[in-house]
C-alpha cells in the first residue's frame, strides 16, 4: 500500500465519522493564493500532484483529480490513475461529476477557508440541483490526518520604503477609503494578501518566491484600518512605517472583529476573498456589498516611480539572462550537455549577484527536449535531464526584485532541431510580434486581444491550452490579477501601467515544447491623424530570440522590421553593461535578419 493509498483510507475513515459522502480539497490556503507554503500544500499531500492549480473530490470509494490543459500531461506522470480519475477541471468541474457520482441527499463538505464566496454559492447551487447540500466544516480533515505536517514559517516582514513604492501608505489608504465611501459602504474587505502589502508598503518572507504578508485587513470609510495578522509578521517600525490609525489584531481573534461590524456595509470580492470571512460577517449582522476588491485597479497600474523601479530590474536581469545564453552555447559548442537542475542552478548564480535580488518569482522551468511540452514542467519533481542533440532547451523563469519582478522565457537551439519546429517556433514568435504591435483604445481587454497571438497557430490547425499573458507586480506576485490576456472572459479593460505577459507557445506531447514571453507594459501610444486615443505595450524584458530557430521564409517584412528593431534596442541597452565576450557573443545573436 502506498502513502497516498494510506492517507485516503484514513481521510475517509474521518468522512465516515463525519457522516459525509464526498470532501472537496482544492490546491489553495486560507489565502487563496497560488503560492502556498509547505504546510498547506494539501492537495500535494492526498494525492501527489505538484501544478498550481487543480483540485481533488474524495468519495468513500473512489476519488478525482481535476486539472486544466495546463497538466494533463504532468497530471498522468504524478497521480495514481489506480486511485483517482483524471477529469478536465473546466469541461467536468467537481460539482458536475460529483452531481454524476451521488445520490439525492447526499453531503458534500469542503473547508470555507480553501475556496471563494462565488465558488462556495455557485456550487451549492448546482449542487442543490440534484439535491445534494454542501457542507461548510469547521475543521479541515486534511489537516487532522496529516501528522507531520510542516510547520508554518512566521517572520518579520520588510517595510518597503517611498523610494520603491511612490506613494506612502496613508496616502493609499485614503485614496483607496474614498473609492469605498463613493460606494456607499461603511468597510471594505481587503482580503488579498498582496492587495494588503500593497495598501501597506510591506512586502513578505514567509511564501518561497511571493512576497506577501500573509494577513487580511478591513479598511473604513474614514481610512482607518485592522490587520488581522500574526504578530510574529509585524517587525519594529512598523507602526511609524504605515502611519496613523492603523490596528493590528491577531488573526486567532478574527471571529470577534468580523462580528464587530454589525449593521455595516462592508464591500467584499467574492472572487478574491474566501467564503468563511464573508459568512462570518454575515453571521455578525453585516451587510455584504459584492464587488472588486478597490486594491486591485490601483495596484495593477504602476506609478512612475514603480515603473522606472521594474524597468531598471529588466535591464540588470537582463545582462544575466545574457551571460546564462551564453554561456550555455559555449558549453553545448564544448560537447558539454548538462542536465536540467545544473542549467536552472547556473541561471539563478547570474542573477543571485544583482543589485536588490532577493529570490526567484517561481521555480525555474528548466525543460529539455520532451520535457518543454509541460507547460508547467519543474526539474525539482522528477530526475533532471540532460540536453540533447538536435533538439530545444526552454527556459522559462524570473526573479523578485526589491524595485520589480521579472519573468521570461526563452526556447534555445541545442544542435539543429529541424525544419519542423523551425516551423513551430516562427508560427509562435509571429503571434508574439503580432500582440506586442497592438493598437487598441481605452475599454479593450485582454480577452479581445487574445487571438492576435494565436492567429498563425490557429491557420494551421494547432493552438496552445494556457492564457496568453498574465498579470505582474512590482517585488509582488509574478501573477497579478486583475488584468489577463486570454481566451477566459474577462471585463478587465487594460489600462496605462499595467504589466502583462506576452507568451504564446506551442507544445508537441513527447517531443518539444516552444514559449516566446517578454513583459509589456501598457502605455498610451500617438497615432498622428487618428480620431481616438490609442493604447499599446512596450516591452520590458530585454534578451534575443534564437536567430536558429526561425524559419525566415514565414516572417512577412513587418515581422523581420520588429524583430530587427527589438534586437537592436536589446544590443544599444544591454550590451555596453556585458563583459567582452559575453558582448561578442549579443552582437552574434542580435545582427540584423535580411529579408
Amino acid at each position: 500500500m502506498t502513502d497516498i493509498d494510506q492517507r485516503l483510507q484514513a481521510l475517509r475513515q474521518l468522512m465516515l465519522q463525519a457522516n459525509i459522502d464526498a470532501l472537496i480539497v482544492p490546491r489553495s490556503d486560507e489565502y487563496l493564493g497560488e503560492y502556498l507554503p509547505a504546510h498547506n500544500e494539501r492537495l500535494l499531500w492526498i494525492s501527489g500532484f505538484t501544478g498550481s492549480a487543480g483540485a481533488a473530490v474524495i468519495l468513500r470509494e473512489k476519488a478525482a483529480i481535476f486539472v486544466d490543459g495546463r497538466y494533463t500531461v504532468q497530471v498522468r506522470k504524478q497521480v495514481d490513475g489506480q486511485l483517482f480519475e483524471y477529469c478536465d477541471l473546466l469541461e467536468q468541474p467537481p460539482a458536475q461529476w460529483l452531481s454524476q457520482q451521488l445520490t439525492p441527499s447526499s453531503v458534500v463538505a469542503c473547508d470555507p477557508r480553501l475556496h471563494s464566496m462565488r465558488w462556495y454559492r455557485d456550487t451549492q447551487s448546482k449542487l442543490a440541483a440534484a439535491d445534494i447540500s454542501l457542507q461548510a466544516l469547521t475543521e479541515n480533515l486534511i489537516d487532522k490526518c496529516w501528522l507531520q505536517r510542516p510547520e508554518a514559517s512566521v517572520l518579520p516582514a520588510l517595510l518597503l520604503g517611498q523610494e520603491f513604492t511612490g506613494e506612502s501608505s496613508l496616502c493609499k489608504r485614503q485614496r483607496i477609503a474614498g473609492k469605498v465611501a463613493a460606494s456607499g459602504c461603511d468597510a471594505a474587505l481587503i482580503f488579498a494578501p498582496d492587495s494588503v502589502s500593497w495598501l501597506l508598503n510591506i512586502r513578505g518572507r514567509d511564501i518561497p518566491q511571493l512576497p506577501v504578508v500573509q494577513s487580511f485587513a478591513l479598511l473604513n470609510a474614514d481610512a482607518t484600518l485592522t490587520l488581522l495578522v500574526n504578530p510574529g509578521r509585524v517587525p519594529e517600525g512598523f507602526a511609524a512605517h504605515v502611519g496613523e490609525n492603523v490596528a493590528v489584531v491577531a488573526e486567532s481573534e478574527a471571529s470577534a472583529v468580523l462580528s464587530s461590524f454589525d449593521g455595516k456595509r462592508v464591500l467584499a470580492d467574492p472572487d478574491t476573498a474566501n467564503a468563511w470571512t464573508q459568512l462570518e460577517l454575515q453571521r455578525g449582522g453585516a451587510t455584504l456589498v459584492a464587488g472588486e476588491d478597490p486594491v486591485l485597479i490601483p495596484k495593477a497600474c504602476k506609478n512612475p516611480v514603480e515603473l522606472s523601479g521594474t524597468r531598471s530590474a529588466h535591464v540588470r536581469d537582463a545582462v544575466a539572462e545574457v551571460r546564462f545564453l551564453a554561456w550555455l552555447d559555449a558549453e553545448v559548442a564544448a560537447g558539454r550537455l548538462h542536465d536540467e537542475a545544473i542549467l536552472a542552478d547556473k541561471l539563478l548564480g547570474f542573477r543571485a549577484g544583482n543589485q536588490h535580488f532577493q529570490e526567484l518569482s517561481f521555480d525555474t522551468i528548466s525543460a529539455a527536449g520532451p520535457n518543454a511540452a509541460m507547460a508547467h514542467y519543474n526539474h525539482l519533481n522528477a530526475q533532471p535531464v540532460a540536453l540533447t542533440m538536435d533538439s530545444v532547451y526552454l527556459v522559462d523563469s524570473g526573479a523578485q526584485y526589491t524595485d520589480g519582478t521579472t519573468d521570461i522565457t526563452r526556447t534555445v537551439a541545442i544542435g539543429d532541431p529541424g525544419d519542423e519546429l523551425r516551423r513551430m517556433f516562427t508560427l509562435v514568435l509571429k503571434g508574439h510580434i503580432a500582440l506586442d504591435q497592438a493598437r487598441f483604445p481605452a475599454g479593450t481587454t485582454g480577452t479581445q486581444l487574445d487571438a492576435l497571438a494565436r492567429q498563425f497557430l490557429w491557420r494551421e490547425g494547432f493552438d496552445f491550452d494556457h492564457g496568453t499573458g498574465h498579470g505582474v507586480g512590482v517585488f509582488l506576485s509574478v501573477h497579478e490579477g486583475p488584468q489577463r490576456i486570454s481566451k477566459q472572459p474577462s471585463r478587465v479593460a487594460l489600462r496605462p501601467g499595467m504589466i502583462v505577459s506576452n507568451e504564446p507557445g506551442y507544445y508537441r506531447d513527447g517531443a518539444y515544447g516552444i514559449r516566446c514571453e517578454n513583459l509589456v507594459v501598457v502605455t498610451e501610444v500617438e497615432t498622428p491623424g487618428g480620431e481616438r486615443p490609442m493604447l499599446g505595450f512596450k516591452a520590458l524584458t530585454l534578451a534575443p530570440f534564437d536567430r536558429r530557430l526561425l524559419d525566415v521564409d514565414l516572417l512577412t517584412a513587418g515581422e523581420l522590421h520588429w524583430l530587427n528593431q527589438y534586437h537592436q534596442r536589446v544590443m544599444h541597452e544591454i550590451g555596453p553593461l556585458l563583459v567582452e565576450s559575453d558582448r561578442a557573443w549579443l552582437t552574434q545573436a542580435t545582427a540584423p535578419i535580411a529579408g
